[in-house]
């Protein structure tokens, strides 16, 4: 009799055990699915609202921001061989960030400790990510369409070097592009006061790549119309950036 109790007992907690396991296997099916209703429940962005709605990102993000010693914002810009989205390989991603006087330990105003993002904090955020499905990443390849922007990616070398092996390019195309919305997203923000109001004075956005290409420093300019990068530049001057 005791051994039948005992068989009676192990059979019923083994089967609890797999309907246990089923349950748990359904819920995260179901998990799953949610999840996937909802990121396909995001709507499209339409090409003729991109910017504005990189600009509604980009603005959001930023007043999420409230450390109150940051002296400046950064808008990375990067193409790299090894990134790759929709078949395209060496295309551009930008994510945004920020450094505070914490960070680079109150270093003097054109250090190049200050200025330089080798030694920020990189905390970023992906405005146009290139390592996972992305609506706006999606929005900027139909951008790059509607405007005849094509192969992305590739550079041509005749185009790169001056007769003095200066660089003039653009980067790979659609680099440069992308360099130009984030410098209008980064101009409006500027001009609309957003802001100097949020943290209550005026800080430079910084558009660059790993490098300071002469076209990360003209998007920088058109990005700060009124100076506010001022000291960014005499910095890149006395760094030999530029």
């Amino acid at each position: 009799m005791m051994k039948r109790v005992i068989v009676l007992v192990l059979s019923l907690t083994i089967c609890f055990a797999f309907v246990s396991c089923d349950n748990d296997r359904q819920l995260s099916e179901d998990a799953e699915i949610n999840q996937t209703n909802i990121n396909n429940s995001e709507e499209n962005i339409e090409v003729d609202n991109f910017e504005k709605a990189l600009y509604d990102k980009v603005k959001n993000e930023i007043l999420s921001w409230n450390e109150d010693d940051i002296y400046a914002i950064s808008f990375f810009v990067d193409s790299n061989g090894a990134y790759e989205y929709k078949g395209y390989e060496n295309v551009s991603m930008w994510a945004i960030s920020y450094n505070t006087e914490e960070d680079c330990d109150g270093a003097d105003e054109l250090d190049e400790e200050r200025w330089n993002y080798a030694f920020w904090r990189q905390d970023e955020t992906m405005i146009i990510d290139v390592d996972a499905p992305n609506k706006y990443t999606d929005a900027l390849f139909e951008w790059y369409e509607e405007h005849g922007i094509k192969n992305i990616g590739e550079e041509n070398e005749d185009e790169m070097y001056d007769e003095d092996m200066n660089y003039i390019g653009k980067g790979p195309a659609g680099h440069y592009e992308l360099l130009q919305l984030a410098s209008s997203v980064a101009e409006k923000l500027q001009k609309e006061g957003i802001i100097k109001e949020h943290f209550g004075k005026e800080i430079p956005v910084i558009i660059h790549g790993l490098e300071y290409a002469w076209y990360d420093l003209e998007a920088t300019a058109k990005a700060n119309p009124d100076g506010q990068a001022d000291t960014f530049f005499k910095a890149m001057k006395e760094i030999g950036f530029c």
